[in-house]
């Protein structure tokens, strides 16, 4: 019998994610990779949040700071697989962390909302 393929469900994460300190100057780079990864896999940034430097919590690498950016973002279900593995290889990532924050994401619905 045949089957009709299901569409791809379009869902919302996050990622926060930590910069090598001696780094940083190649964040804008970096943010352009990762624009690139999203838009080639379908997918659209919603929001950027750069956190700036922090003190971590524990010694990464040797170093006691990092500079913290949060992506919001939206795609198919394989683009966290994509994004991860890019992280993994980036040497400018110390840590990273994907988190999916709505299963079925309507793009059409978050340009509606306006500037709340």
């Amino acid at each position: 019998m045949f089957e009709f393929p299901q569409p791809k469900r379009i869902r919302k994460w996050e990622t926060l994610f930590i910069i090598h300190p001696d780094r940083v100057e190649e964040k804008e780079a970096l943010l352009d990779k990762l624009k690139q990864i999203i838009q080639v896999n379908g997918g659209d940034v919603l929001k950027i949040d750069e956190w700036g430097t922090k003190k971590l919590a524990y010694s990464i690498q040797k170093k006691k700071q990092g500079y913290y950016v949060l992506m919001e973002f939206y795609g198919n279900s394989n683009l966290p697989q994509e994004l991860e593995s890019h992280f993994r290889i980036d040497e400018r990532v110390m840590r990273f962390i994907i988190v999916k924050l709505e299963d079925r994401f309507k793009p059409e619905s978050q340009s509606s909302k306006g500037g709340n």
